[in-house]
């Protein structure tokens, strides 16, 4: 992992300059050093090359002269653009400097919450899950070892950038949480790696076989039922905030490799079925991050981890099994298996803590990424507020949101001959109905309660790199959970 610190500006002696520029930028402090020392080759290389500032621009600039190996000057866009257009910046910067040993961002120009940002871009581009690679050669394996920012304020611009790493740390915990191969990672031993969290001051609690039977668990067991591997539940409390005052709730799916059951998924593509617990990999690296940088609010995580498998033990299409809260569903297809999870652990998680919302997180339906493809993940919501709250913070984060309907009509789809429902209510409208589903589990007879869900199933994985993401796991929910705590719910 490359290290970055805060220094006070002076000329690196070797390795790579990174300048951040906004439109109409004139060189200054660092870059302009740099300039004079190789003859002016900087402002030369920056006006031959066509370079305006724009954001998402970037140019490099090879062997200016002196001791620099290279000059990186990438675009932040028109002034004012805040952290976001320094965290773009900082992502663009990564991919250009990656073969260098190290090198020294001038970012004199930035405030301290603007370095800060620019510096978790580059941890957050700069992961790499390599831990299964053992005959890697020398020329593919990272080489930058430090950055360096270089910034007046030195104290401010690390007090702003200790919150972002514990943010950067727990995107890093639910990526390989992601990445894991399913016979690494099945349910007992993602719940053993939630004790982690412990050191971090979080409360964890695992259930086994036994306790969700006792509690009702007719749903998620029906799920893991065909598979050797034991179900887990993993319950995770942050006391962060006042004492007594009622937490917000995330809950999590986390289906640790999904075949689909019985209802089995063709085999082209199945080995992706690894990440379908993403959305208890958000949730649980939302805690660590919410806990590393001592939110002030109380939040409790719950994730119901188990394996769907197809075996002489499986659950069939056509059997009727009984939730924790007593309704009775009819399986339909035993690939419609989420939702059956999420249905115990929100039930449970609703009256055990009594918390002031709920949002869960699941790789739901393909049919959220037929209608939203791989660029926003699907919200539904009961709360017009809470709605907007998730909008915004997926907005300030970059983990996008597109809010679906639900209604009567999609949940007329759920009606059953047999039961008080069916698990799924067909292709129309897919990821709506299933959104319904989930809804009959929030117990409006407890009273209100503002509750969202989001289907990520489009976004937990990249095909292709992305600013502050490389290909593979993105953590997506781990950011925007952690930004409706800091915006919405920490005590001030």
């Amino acid at each position: 992992m490359t290290d970055i610190l805060f220094v006070r500006p002076v000329l690196p002696r070797a390795g790579a300059l990174v300048l951040p520029l906004a439109e109409g930028f004139v060189l200054d402090g660092l870059a302009k050093q740099a300039d004079e020392a190789t003859g002016g080759a900087i402002a030369r290389g920056l006006e031959a090359a066509g370079f305006k500032g724009r954001k998402g621009q970037a140019t490099t600039l090879w062997a200016p002269g002196g001791h620099l190996s290279r000059v990186v000057a990438v675009g932040l866009g028109a002034a004012g653009g805040g952290s976001q257009a320094a965290e773009a910046a900082g992502g663009a910067a990564l991919p250009l400097i990656a073969s260098e040993v190290e090198a020294t961002v001038a970012a004199e120009s930035l405030p301290a919450a603007e370095a800060a940002a620019f510096a978790l871009a580059l941890r957050l581009r700069g992961y790499r899950f390599d831990r299964y690679r053992t005959k890697e050669s020398a020329e593919d394996k990272p080489k930058l070892l430090r950055v360096t920012i270089a910034t007046p304020d030195v104290a401010a611009a690390q007090a702003a950038h200790a919150p972002l790493s514990a943010i950067a740390d727990g995107v890093f915990l639910a990526r390989d949480l992601v990445s894991e191969p399913p016979n690494i990672l099945y349910p007992a031993a993602m719940a053993d790696r939630c004790r982690a969290l412990e050191k971090l001051g979080v409360s964890v609690e695992v259930m086994g076989q036994q306790e969700l039977e006792k509690l009702g668990f007719g749903a998620l067991l029906g799920v893991s039922q065909g598979s050797a591997r034991e179900p887990r539940m993993v319950v995770m409390q942050w006391k962060g905030g006042a004492e007594g005052e009622a937490p917000v709730a995330f809950i999590g799916k986390g289906v640790t490799f999904d075949t689909g059951g019985i209802s089995i998924k063709p085999a082209a593509g199945m080995e992706d079925m690894k990440f379908d617990m993403a959305g208890a990999g958000a949730v649980i690296g939302a805690m660590s991050a919410l806990a590393g940088r001592k939110a002030r609010a109380n939040v409790v995580g719950l994730v119901g981890l188990v394996e769907n498998m197809p075996s002489h033990n499986a659950q069939r299409p056509g059997d009727v099994v009984t939730t924790a809260s007593g309704q009775t569903v009819e399986v339909i297809n035993t690939d419609a298996e989420g939702r059956l999870v999420l249905a115990d652990v929100i039930w449970y998680g609703q009256h055990r803590f009594k918390p002031r919302l709920m949002v869960d997180l699941a790789t739901l339906t393909g049919a959220i990424i037929v209608a939203l493809g791989h660029e926003q993940a699907g919200l539904y919501c009961n709360d017009d507020t809470l709605a907007a709250q998730l909008t915004a913070a997926g907005a300030a984060t970059g983990e996008k949101l597109w809010r679906m309907p639900l209604g009567e009509g999609y949940d007329k789809m759920l009606k059953s001959e047999i039961a008080d429902m069916k698990n799924v209510g067909g292709r129309p409208g897919g990821s709506s109905s299933a959104a319904c589903f989930i809804q009959r589990f929030v117990d409006v007879k407890e009273g209100y309660i503002p509750w969202a869900h989001l289907d990520i199933a489009g976004t937990a994985w990249a095909t292709k790199d992305q600013l502050t993401t490389p290909k593979g796991a993105t953590a997506f929910g781990v950011r925007l959970l952690d930004r409706l705590v800091a915006e919405h719910y920490e005590s001030r």
